[in-house]
C-alpha cells in the first residue's frame, strides 16, 4: 500500500509539472545554459510517461539548441531517466494496473515468453525497431523477470540511433529544413521497410 501511495504521488507530480508548466519549460530550454540542460532532461523524462510534446519535436529542439553531440547525451539521459522510472513503477508501484493494461495487447503475451528467454536481444530489437509501443515494452519488462541492468543497457543502446538522427536533424533544421526533414523521413522509411519485412516473414 505504501509503495502504491508513493508511486501515485510521483505520477501526480510528473503530470502536474508536464501539463501545467510545459510552455515555461520549453522557454527555458530554448534559452540554453546549465539550467536549460537540466530542464531538457526533465522534459524528455516526462514525455516517456505522457507525450505532452511529441518526442521527435522535443529531441529536435534540444539538438537545435545544444548541437547534435550534446543534444544526443541530453535527450538520451532524459529518456533513460523516464524509462527506468516507468520500469520501476510498473514493477513495484502499479503492478496490478500494469497487468490490466496489458490485457489490451493480447499478442504481447507471446513477446513476454520470448523476453524471459532472450531478454537483452528482445529489448534491443524492440527499441531499434518499434514494433511494440515503448510504454508497453516498459510495462512488460517491469512485470517480467528481466534484470534492471539488462533492461537499462539494452534500452540505452536501442535508443541511440533514433535520438542521434533526431538530434542531428534538429541541429541543422534552421540552416537546411529540407535536408533535416529528409534525414528523418529516410529513417522512418527504413523502419517501415524493416517492419514490413518482419510482418511478411511471420505471415509466410
Amino acid at each position: 500500500m505504501f509503495k502504491r501511495i508513493v508511486s501515485l504521488c510521483i505520477l501526480l507530480i510528473i503530470i502536474s509539472v508536464g501539463f501545467l508548466q510545459k510552455d515555461e519549460l520549453l522557454h527555458l530550454v530554448n534559452q540554453g545554459g546549465t539550467l536549460s540542460i537540466i530542464i531538457s532532461m526533465m522534459l524528455v523524462a516526462i514525455c516517456v510517461f505522457f507525450p505532452i510534446i511529441p518526442f521527435p519535436v522535443l529531441a529536435g529542439i534540444i539538438g537545435g539548441v545544444f548541437g547534435a553531440t550534446q543534444g544526443v547525451f541530453i535527450s538520451l539521459a532524459g529518456a533513460m531517466v523516464g524509462t527506468m522510472g516507468f520500469f520501476l513503477l510498473s514493477r513495484y508501484g502499479f503492478r496490478d494496473l500494469a497487468e490490466e493494461k496489458l490485457i489490451k495487447y493480447p499478442k504481447v503475451r507471446e513477446y513476454e515468453e520470448f523476453l524471459n528467454r532472450n531478454s537483452f536481444a528482445a529489448i534491443l530489437t524492440c527499441r531499434l525497431i518499434p514494433i511494440i509501443p515503448a510504454p508497453v515494452v516498459n510495462i512488460i519488462c517491469g512485470l517480467s523477470r528481466v534484470k534492471w541492468l539488462t533492461f537499462f543497457i539494452a534500452s540505452t543502446l536501442g535508443k541511440i540511433p533514433n535520438i542521434l538522427i533526431l538530434s542531428y536533424a534538429g541541429s541543422i533544421f534552421s540552416s537546411n529544413k529540407l535536408y533535416s526533414f529528409g534525414i528523418y523521413g529516410c529513417y522512418l522509411l527504413l523502419i517501415f521497410l524493416i517492419y514490413f519485412v518482419i510482418i511478411y516473414r511471420r505471415k509466410a
